[in-house]
């Protein structure tokens, strides 16, 4: 028996992303729907062979559908999102609206999959901020192992975690260099993005931390472990996909590198490519369309008692947002509908 499955969104960057992974997996559909705003009714989309046309979120029947996955925005999702989760149809949202309440389950599947079962709560399921489901991939084996106290993070963000608009700012600036008299001026971010970084991510909060870091932090003590301190930087860099991390983290117990390296090798959802060598580790544009976590540069920290060093790398698009959110419905329909 198949299952039916909305992808709200449709038209974005992530919602074709979770349609391209639902074909790829193979996910067991007897029905699809494609949903998007009304200024968007009838744009087609491929699925695997078919061409599928959006329908209207605004009068979409979510009675009898099983699952819908939501790529909009905190707004529509307030909106729309209660409305299916009221027809019996599971919510798996990737906006940030629900993350924090603890009533609803934010998942990393090979994290805490037992979470699943809060499903029942309010039919809504949380996925994580691109930049901490990649991270928490990583922490959760080592911290089985050897628990972690303190994360420190400096992240290197494409730009398409920022939306199409945030991906075209970031190729007409590059052409505009060139060109005399095509420069773009920024508009989707605060300083010119080619051939620049820009520490500031999402909106300042009081204490100088940006929303973005304060994402970190907080979801990774709700998905992992509460009593785990973190502290963030979070850097936008001129890379289309693909989003990288410097992770420096410290245990309670000491754990040497090369047992950290045969950990993180045998630990789901990850890829350990590490070689002291030129090349020998993974950058951006190499995971983009792969669903692995990669991890590189494995080395221990001497400045600290119990200190592990590591560079973590994994296409946004993916892991980060579409990916998750269907492993996240793979759970679901393994642990809670095929019963």
């Amino acid at each position: 028996m198949g299952y039916n499955i909305a992808v709200v969104g449709a038209t974005g960057n992530v919602g074709r992303e979770m349609l391209n992974i639902l074909d790829e997996r193979k996910f067991d559909l007897d029905k699809i729907a494609v949903l998007a705003s009304r200024r968007s009714l009838g744009t087609e989309i491929s699925f695997g062979d078919k061409t599928l046309k959006t329908q209207d979120l605004d009068t979409f029947d979510f009675n009898g559908w099983d699952i819908a996955l939501f790529a909009v925005g905190s707004d529509a999702t307030k909106k729309y999102a209660p409305v299916a989760a009221k027809s019996g149809c599971l919510v798996i949202d990737n906006s940030s609206l629900y993350r924090y309440d603890p009533a609803i389950p934010l998942i990393v599947p090979e994290v805490n999959a037992d979470a699943i079962n809060g499903y029942k709560n309010k039919m809504i399921i949380a996925n994580p901020n691109c930049s901490t489901a990649q991270m928490v991939v990583a922490l959760k084996p080592l911290h089985d192992r050897a628990t972690i106290k303190r994360v420190v993070v400096s992240t290197y963000q494409s730009v398409s975690g920022g939306g199409k608009e945030a991906v075209d700012e970031l190729w007409n600036q590059t052409k505009g260099i060139y060109v005399p008299g095509q420069e773009v001026a920024p508009n989707k971010f605060t300083k010119q993005i080619a051939f620049n970084v820009i520490p500031h991510i999402d909106t300042f909060m009081e204490d100088g931390t940006t929303k973005e870091e304060w994402k970190m932090i907080v979801e990774t003590k709700k998905i992992v472990d509460p009593k785990i301190k973190v502290t963030a930087t979070c850097v936008r860099v001129p890379v289309f996909v693909g989003h990288s991390e410097s992770i420096n983290i410290e245990f309670e117990d000491f754990l040497h590198e090369d047992e950290a390296r045969d950990i993180l090798r045998e630990a789901p959802g990850i890829m350990v490519i590490d070689k002291r060598e030129d090349g020998g580790y993974v950058s951006p544009i190499e995971c983009v369309g792969d669903y692995a976590t990669f991890i590189s540069r494995i080395r221990q920290d001497s400045t600290i008692e119990n200190g592990i060093n590591l560079w973590c790398v994994s296409d946004n698009l993916r892991k980060g947002a579409a990916l998750n959110a269907v492993q996240i419905a793979e759970v679901y329909v393994n642990r809670i509908l095929s019963k």
